[in-house]
C-alpha cells in the first residue's frame, strides 16, 4: 500500500546519529546503534524477527506495519499551537521511534516489542505522537475488542492523551468514516470490533482486571507510586499483540517507578543485559555537558526549531542561569536531567550584596510598614519580620527581623552562635524553656506606636490567642496559613527582589544563616515552598519575611481577620 520511505528515514536518521552528524547524547546513539546491530543481525527466514516485512490485513490487502501507521498518523491533524488544523509531519526521529517500536515482526505474526519507554523533555509533541498512536491502535491494528486506555494517576493528567486523540478524532472525518469510530465525551469505540478507547487514572478508578491492548502512560516521572505501572503491564500480558507506551520527561523521585524503569532501560542499551520485548531511547545531555550552552538545548530536544522554539527555550535558559530557584525546573523539563527536587534556593553572592550596614530601624519612624510573624515553637526560635517601601529605591523593599529564642534552648542548643547574637542584641532571649509570648506582644505594640501597621501577617497554628489580643490592641491581624498557594508567589518575589538589589537588609548574621538554610522544594505545578534539611536549619526568619511581603505586595488584599470575607483572597 506505502512504499517504504519511512524505514529509510528512519536508517538515515539512526546512521547520522551513530555517526554523529546528529548531535545527541549516548542513549539516543546507543539505541540507534542497537537498531542497526538488529538490522544486520536479523536476516533470513530464520531469524526470529523480520524488520517491516509484507503482511496481509484481514481484507487481504497487502501492508507494511511500520509505513503503514506514519502514514496512518500524518494523515491526522494537530490540534494544538500554531499547527491546529494542519496534517501531522513526523519528524526523523518520531519515524525512527515509530518504526523499531511497530516495524520488528516476529514469526507468528505479532510485534516484537511489547513495552516501550521514550524519555523526553518538555515540548517535544508527547501528547500528539501518542494521541495519534492510541487512535491507531484503536482501529487500525485489526485488533478485536482492542481495548485502549490513556492512564495516569490523577483524571486530569490521564485525559490530555485522551483529549488531544478525541479533537483529532473529531476533526477528521475521514477517519472516522474509514473505521466506524464513534466519539463520545468519555469514550471512543469501533462498534464493528467491539473496541474502545478511554482515559483512566488511580484516582477514582478500579485499574483491576483490565484486558489492555494498548496503554499509554504519560509523564510516569509524576508517579509517587508504581500502581499504574504495575496494572498495564499486567493488564497487557492478557494479550498477544499489546503495547504498553510510556512517554515521559525526567523528574525528581529517584525512589520512583519511572527511575525504576529508566534505569533498565539505559542498562539494556549500554548492553549489560538483553531483552528483546522493550524498547528505549533517552533524549537528553551526557554526563560533563555544560547546560548553558544553545548546544545543549538542541542536543537535549529532538524537535529543536519545529515544536521546540529556540527563543522562547533561549530566554528561560537565561532565567535559570539567573535564577538559583529555576535551574533544577529548567534542567528537568528541558533538558531532561534528573534532579533533586529540593534545592539550595538563594543565590548567597546576591543576598550580601543587598547588605547596608547603615540601614535603621528609626529612620522609618512613622513610615507604612507590613509585619509577618512566625511561632513555629514555644520551645524553639521565633521570628518578628518588618517590611518598608524603601524611600530611595523605587519598588525596593528594606526588611528588619528580630528573633525570640528561650533561655534553656541557648544553653543547651548546638549552636554556639546562639550565645553571640544574644550579646550583639540580634537575639531576644526570654527566661525559661518556653517563649514568653508577652515580650513578642510587647514588641508589637511599640511597633504600632512608632509605624503605621499595614498588616501583621501569622499563621494561627500556634497564634491564636497571640492574635486575639493584638486585635483587641487594634492591630491589623492577617491569617496567612503556610500553604504553597500563599507562599509560592511571595517567595518567587523575595528573590527576584535581591537579584535585583531591590530588597535591602542591614547585614543581619542571622537572617543570612537563615536564608542559606532555605532549600525551595518545587512541586508539579512550579509552586515553590520553603523547606529545610535538617531540624537545626533554622528558617524562621525567612518565613516571616515571606509572609510579611505576602501583604507588601498585595496590599489591597489585606483584610482583617474576623471580617466577612476572611482569607478569601489570601
Amino acid at each position: 500500500m506505502v512504499v517504504s520511505k519511512y524505514a529509510a528515514m528512519a536508517r538515515h536518521y539512526a546512521e547520522a546519529v551513530v555517526a554523529g552528524d546528529v548531535l545527541t547524547c549516548k542513549w539516543v546513539q546507543h539505541a540507534c546503534q542497537r537498531q542497526l546491530n538488529d538490522l544486520a543481525k536479523f536476516k533470513g527466514k530464520a531469524s526470529p524477527y523480520r524488520f517491516n516485512p509484507k503482511l496481509k490485513d484481514k481484507e487481504g490487502r497487502t501492508f507494511q506495519p511500520a509505513d503503514n501507521l506514519c502514514a496512518f498518523i500524518e494523515r491526522l491533524p494537530h490540534v494544538k499551537g500554531p499547527l491546529a488544523g494542519e496534517p501531522i509531519r513526523l519528524e526523523p526521529w518520531q519515524v525512527f521511534i515509530l518504526t523499531t517500536v511497530f516495524g520488528w515482526i516476529k514469526a507468528d505474526g505479532n510485534r516484537r516489542f511489547r513495552r516501550s519507554y521514550i524519555e523526553v523533555p518538555r515540548g517535544n509533541a508527547k501528547s500528539t505522537l501518542s494521541s495519534a498512536l492510541a487512535l491507531y491502535m484503536l482501529a487500525a491494528d485489526g485488533e478485536g475488542g482492542a481495548e485502549v486506555y490513556s492512564l495516569a494517576t490523577t483524571r486530569d493528567q490521564a485525559r490530555i492523551v485522551f483529549g488531544d486523540a478525541q479533537t483529532m478524532a473529531r476533526q477528521c472525518a475521514g477517519f472516522r468514516a474509514r473505521f466506524g469510530v464513534g466519539v463520545g465525551a468519555h469514550n471512543m469505540h469501533v462498534m464493528a470490533s467491539g473496541s474502545k478507547f478511554e482515559a483512566l487514572s488511580a484516582e477514582g478508578s478500579t485499574l483491576d482486571g483490565l484486558n489492555i491492548h494498548f496503554g499509554c502512560v504519560d509523564e510516569l516521572h509524576a508517579h509517587k507510586t508504581r500502581t499504574v505501572y504495575d496494572v498495564v503491564e499486567t493488564g497487557t500480558g492478557k494479550r498477544d499483540n499489546s503495547l504498553l507506551w510510556v512517554i515521559t520527561t525526567a523528574g525528581s523521585n529517584r525512589a520512583g517507578i519511572c527511575y525504576e524503569v529508566r534505569t533498565f532501560v539505559t542498562r539494556l542499551l549500554d548492553g549489560v543485559f538483553e531483552d528483546d520485548s522493550q524498547f528505549g531511547i533517552v533524549y537528553g545531555l551526557d554526563d560533563g555537558d555544560e547546560w548553558v550552552t544553545e548546544g545543549a538545548l538542541i542536543k537535549a530536544n529532538p524537535n529543536w526549531g519545529v515544536s521546540v522554539r529556540p527563543e522562547v527555550l533561549g530566554s528561560l535558559q537565561a532565567k535559570a542561569m539567573q535564577l538559583p530557584s529555576a535551574m533544577n525546573n529548567f534542567k528537568t523539563k528541558h533538558l531532561n536531567e534528573w534532579v533533586n527536587a529540593d534545592t539550595a534556593w538563594m543565590d548567597m553572592r546576591a543576598w550580601d550584596a543587598c547588605g547596608d550596614p547603615d540601614l535603621d530601624l528609626e529612620s522609618f519612624v512613622g513610615e507604612p510598614c507590613w509585619i509577618g510573624l512566625d511561632l513555629a515553637s514555644k520551645t524553639d526560635l521565633a521570628a518578628l519580620s518588618i517590611v518598608f517601601a524603601h524611600p530611595e529605591i523605587a519598588d525596593a523593599y528594606a526588611v528588619f527581623t528580630k528573633y525570640y529564642l528561650p533561655e534553656d534552648t541557648v544553653n543547651a542548643a548546638g549552636n554556639s552562635q546562639y550565645a553571640g547574637w544574644m550579646h550583639a542584641g540580634r537575639l531576644t532571649v526570654t527566661p525559661g524553656n518556653v517563649i514568653d509570648f508577652s515580650w513578642i506582644e510587647a514588641d508589637l505594640n511599640d511597633l504600632s506606636t512608632r509605624f503605621e501597621v499595614q498588616a501583621v501577617a501569622f499563621d494561627p497554628f500556634q497564634a491564636t490567642q497571640l492574635s486575639t489580643r493584638m486585635l483587641s490592641e487594634g492591630l491589623p491581624m492577617i491569617e496567612v496559613r503556610a500553604t504553597v498557594l500563599n507562599f509560592s508567589e511571595p517567595m518567587k518575589t523575595l528573590e527576584a527582589l535581591v537579584l535585583q538589589k531591590k530588597l535591602v537588609h542591614d547585614n543581619d548574621p542571622v537572617m543570612a544563616w537563615m536564608v542559606s538554610n532555605v532549600v525551595a522544594h518545587l512541586d508539579a505545578k512550579d509552586n515553590i515552598y520553603p523547606r529545610k534539611e535538617r531540624a537545626e536549619n533554622k528558617i524562621d526568619g525567612v518565613v516571616a519575611l515571606i509572609m510579611a511581603l505576602s501583604r507588601a505586595i498585595k496590599p489591597g488584599d489585606a483584610v482583617v481577620l474576623g471580617s466577612d470575607y476572611e482569607l478569601m483572597l489570601l
